[in-house]
């Protein structure tokens, strides 16, 4: 990169899209995120202090930059949430995002968020965030991509939202890579924590899910009662609607949810026996290089995990981004 390209870094958790932006030689001139501990982590690694809570950012303030980069909150839209979307405070947290565009026009708008965004109040919710940077003079286009085409193991669908002042920008030139197997980032020595045969049950003959890549392998629910019980479901919770499910190693590892603070993610290993996933795998997944130092306790680190994004899928968009509006000099 001749030149140097600056982006600011809202919402910006523990680096995850610092990471991906840095990687491909964009340089980060203003971070900020409200919590705690995500600062301080994200502090320990880009010796860089993230500013509180965006409400009380002065938009002035912010340095000049040519991508605004936001992972804005997306409890408030995700599936596993309660789903008030703009009805909850951190829903409306977006149009902080487009007070700051208004201000400071950069060239590029670069949005991440879950998937189940597009289906937000029957599609009301992404049309509101489309036409507000519509209006503020962006070419829009998006679309839901999947962390497992980006060389990590984990089944993580986000949608990314671009917006330009010149052209669309295209996401069929995104590279992508091929499918990688959970087994192939596993640590090969640790203290693992393995469930005894007694509290899970494998079934039979699983397969892989073709669009996925997922391997289900059983249950890790104990069992809750005997009588009418169908053969290979004794441990299926009659209690939780979802069952703690198990997956092979032998393909991807499904999305690591930013609720599960204790790290109940336990799959099934090559020699057959039922493991629960280490932190240093869980960071592996999300692609976080292995220098990445983490600072918080193991249930703020659970959480860090959950609400970040995959970097290997944002270098991708990043480097395309820079061929898109700065080697083809549309920008």
């Amino acid at each position: 990169m001749s030149e140097t390209i600056k982006f600011i870094d809202l919402f910006c958790g523990v680096g995850g899209i610092r990471l991906g932006m840095e990687s491909q030689g964009f340089q980060c001139v203003f971070s900020c995120d409200i919590n705690t501990e995500c600062r301080k982590t994200y502090y320990t690694n880009f010796h860089d202090m993230p500013e509180g809570d965006i409400v009380k950012v002065d938009e002035k303030s912010i340095p000049k930059h040519e991508i605004l980069c936001a992972g804005f909150p997306c409890q408030p839209f995700s599936i596993s949430g309660k789903q008030k979307g703009f009805q909850d405070t951190r829903g409306t947290l977006f149009f902080e995002i487009c007070r700051i565009i208004a201000e400071k026009k950069p060239k590029i708008v670069f949005l991440e968020n879950v998937k189940h965004l597009i289906h937000h109040d029957h599609g009301n919710t992404l049309k509101t965030i489309l036409d507000n940077l519509t209006n503020l003079g962006y070419s829009v286009s998006w679309k839901v991509l999947n962390a497992s085409d980006f060389g990590v193991p984990q089944n993580r669908e986000r949608i990314i939202i671009i917006g330009s002042l010149t052209n669309f920008f295209d996401f069929s030139k995104i590279k992508k890579q091929k499918r990688k197997r959970l087994t192939d980032y596993l640590d090969q020595t640790g203290n693992f924590e393995y469930l005894s045969p007694d509290e899970y049950t494998l079934i039979d003959e699983p397969k892989q899910q073709p669009i996925s890549g997922l391997i289900f392998a059983g249950y890790r629910n104990k069992s809750i009662r005997k009588v009418g019980v169908r053969p290979g479901t004794e441990h299926l919770s009659r209690v939780h609607k979802q069952p703690n499910r198990i997956y092979s190693v032998k393909g991807i590892h499904p999305t690591l949810p930013s609720q599960e603070t204790s790290g109940r993610f336990f799959v099934l290993t090559e020699d057959n026996r039922v493991r629960k996933l280490t932190l240093s795998e869980c960071w592996r997944i999300m692609g976080f290089p292995e220098s990445y130092q983490k600072v918080s306790s193991v249930c703020e680190q659970y959480k860090q995990l959950g609400n970040s994004v995959c970097v290997p899928m944002i270098a991708a968009v990043a480097k395309e981004i820079y061929s898109q509006f700065w080697e083809e000099g549309v920008s």
